[in-house]
């Protein structure tokens, strides 16, 4: 009998409720279970360690029918680690990246491309979280100067952390504009299956096709265990890829497990179905609320991700049954994620809530006057 039919099963307490839903975001969700039917399928037997099995093999194969014959893929942990070691490889010690002020790298990741990568970003504020060539160049300085970090990178997220999405044009713009100075462009992609959703393209139309050189792929907040890969499409501006995942500590020693994923996730349509389904609640949650008097939706709905202002002590009591941060808590600023799991029973379960505790608010409001 096999060594894998004789295991045990066994029976441990489910922890949570299952039925719970919140909106903080897509990283709360669960495991597709295509994903989980993949890393059963890759268990058992035993494979080559640190990815020289057939999976990752296989996965370059997926890779390049979706973004072209040269792209590498690199297969890692984080979505951090992709960004660190993906700006490593393209970047001496004495050169910069520029990034907006939103960006992930710069805001979200606990400094960890400056303490863990030793890179110097330099930020810029835009409105709606994009580049434009006009704005990178505020910051492309003293080209030159011994004295001031040179310029090499620009990163771009897409799509970005105000839920904005780049059109295919826009990224081609800037791409143009960041080879003809001599750099290179990185795309933070840890949605961007959400933004081909959104923008109804193929990621060679939105990516390979448009000049970018690296990328970080998102797959966790799609609906993987975990999971993300640089992807490699200038090979002539990468320098020590294998080398510095490794230094970076995001080479994994049983990669099949993360490769199966990526697979199951790119190998048919589940990245698209996915990001589509989380891009349709998104946009069903802003149409329930934007008509609930005193509830603003101040930024467009391009992906999976909403904007809304309302009062600081409405949010606060809301948080109290649904899982939501604040954005800018000056304003009352608050982002609402949606996930390839949320329901459209779980929209309209939050908007009447949302529309509950605004009515509530008004009603004492107007009794305290």
């Amino acid at each position: 009998m096999p060594l894998d039919e004789r295991w045990p099963t066994v029976s441990l307490p489910i922890l949570h409720d299952r039925a719970e839903r919140g909106f903080a975001s897509d990283n709360y969700s669960g495991v597709h279970p295509e994903v989980l039917a993949a890393i059963i399928r890759a268990n058992g037997g035993h494979q080559t360690s640190y990815g020289d099995d057939v999976y990752t093999a296989r996965l370059q194969e997926v890779f390049r029918e979706h973004f072209g014959p040269r792209v590498e893929a690199f297969p890692v942990f984080n979505g951090t680690g992709a960004n660190v070691v993906a700006l490593q490889s393209v970047t001496q010690r004495w050169e910069s990246v520029i990034c907006t002020s939103t960006a992930h790298i710069h805001v979200d990741e606990c400094a960890a491309p400056e303490r863990m990568g030793g890179l110097k970003l330099m930020t810029v504020p835009t409105p709606d979280g994009k580049f434009t060539p006009a704005l990178i160049d505020t910051v492309a300085i003293r080209l030159n100067d011994e004295h001031h970090a040179q310029t090499k990178v620009v990163s771009i997220t897409q799509t970005t952390e105000l839920g904005t999405a780049y059109a295919v044009d826009e990224i081609a713009a800037i791409a143009e504009h960041v080879h003809s100075r001599g750099w290179v462009l990185h795309v933070d992609g840890s949605r961007l299956s959400n933004a081909a959703a959104s923008l109804g393209v193929s990621f060679k139309e939105m990516i390979t096709d448009t000049g970018v050189d690296i990328v970080s792929f998102g797959g966790t907040k799609n609906g993987l265990m975990v999971g993300e890969a640089v992807l490699v499409l200038n090979p002539d501006v990468v320098t020590g890829m294998k080398y510095l995942r490794k230094q970076s500590m995001q080479l994994a020693s049983k990669m099949r497990f993360i490769s199966t994923q990526l697979e199951a996730l790119l190998s048919g349509d589940l990245y698209l179905r996915n990001a589509s389904h989380a891009n349709a609640m998104a946009r069903l949650l802003a149409e329930r609320v934007r008509d609930i008097p005193g509830v603003q939706v101040p930024r467009p709905v391009q992906a999976n991700a909403v904007f809304a202002i309302l009062p600081h002590d409405v949010s606060e009591r809301l948080m109290e049954r649904f899982h939501f941060y604040f954005w800018d808590e000056g304003v009352g600023e608050v982002r609402w994620m949606c996930s390839f799991d949320t329901t459209e029973d779980d929209i309209e379960t939050f908007a009447a809530a949302i529309r509950a505790e605004m009515t509530s608010a008004t009603s004492e409001t107007s009794i305290a006057h």
